[in-house]
């Protein structure tokens, strides 16, 4: 006994392979496509669920089974002292709630820690990293906990979205503004900092988009983060874009040529692209230990 164990959900971002290569634990979402139930990276591959994306399939996120997590909770008890769980913002599902009641339980209580730091995608596997760090330090559950909940509003994520299909097909935006930003091809850029996402600007080009991501960047470095970029993590994720990505990295690096560390580039969680679609590009940004 001794170790503290760091648990997470697919949202992260982190595959179940990258998880064994780290040493922590991942829980795979479940989506439900035409009927049928898949896991995220278990039954259910990024390549499958974007030709069922762009197929039109009729595809929603749910919540994973209490006792696919619980479960987990039980074997790394056995050989740890603690687990440090790290699910999607609360925000965002009903999964980190649900996950909290069940820790309460007298089984886990004291036990299991369940981390509402309202992360997800890469500023969630970010999280995922500072508390596998902190335990490598050899830090307390009291520590680490302590301080995922004390950074959790020095992150951001701005996101272009590519087209508004996806976004009136769930229902957050009419079809009637569907279908005008479609004729003035509007790529609506969101946010995501703390619990919600949220509307945060409009561009008419793929260039124009990226640049107001690049600005909204640095003016939370020069509003939030005393105006030093290198205290920052970059990070860049995509819905089934990485060679727009990565050409998106080299502006990135070209914006903060004063940015000494390396941009992280990942695919943004499947349960934001069922409803942003294909071709989306996000930029983020989390206060780095």
């Amino acid at each position: 006994m001794g170790k503290i164990a760091i648990v997470t959900d697919s949202n992260s971002g982190i595959t179940q392979k990258q998880a064994v290569e780290l040493g922590v634990t991942v829980v795979p979402m479940p989506f439900d496509i035409d009927g049928h139930t898949f896991y995220e990276d278990i039954s259910l591959t990024q390549e499958e669920f974007y030709v069922k994306l762009k197929g039109d399939g009729n595809i929603s996120t749910a919540q994973p089974a209490p006792d696919s997590f619980m479960e987990i909770w039980r074997k790394l008890l056995k050989d740890h002292e603690a687990v440090i769980y790290i699910p999607m913002s609360s925000g965002l599902s009903g999964s980190c709630q649900t996950a909290m009641m069940f820790a309460a339980e007298e089984e886990f209580e004291g036990k299991v820690f369940v981390i509402d730091n309202q992360r997800i995608s890469v500023t969630q596997r970010q999280s995922v990293m500072d508390a596998k760090e902190m335990v490598e330090q050899g830090k307390s559950v009291e520590e680490i906990v302590s301080y995922l909940m004390d950074t959790k509003m020095e992150s951001s994520i701005y996101i272009m979205v590519d087209t508004l299909k996806y976004l009136k097909k769930g229902g957050r935006i009419t079809p009637t503004a569907a279908a005008l930003g479609t004729i003035l091809k509007l790529k609506p850029v969101l946010q995501i900092q703390g619990e919600k996402l949220d509307a945060f600007s409009k561009a008419r080009t793929l260039t124009q988009a990226k640049n107001i991501m690049i600005n909204a960047i640095k003016t939370d470095v020069e509003n939030r983060f005393g105006g030093d970029v290198n205290q920052l993590n970059l990070e860049i994720a995509h819905t089934n874009n990485l060679e727009e990505a990565m050409n998106f990295k080299e502006e990135v690096k070209r914006a903060f040529p004063e940015y000494t560390g390396e941009i992280y580039v990942d695919h943004l969680s499947l349960s934001v692209s069922c409803h942003i679609g294909p071709g989306s590009l996000a930029l983020a940004c989390t206060k780095r230990m």
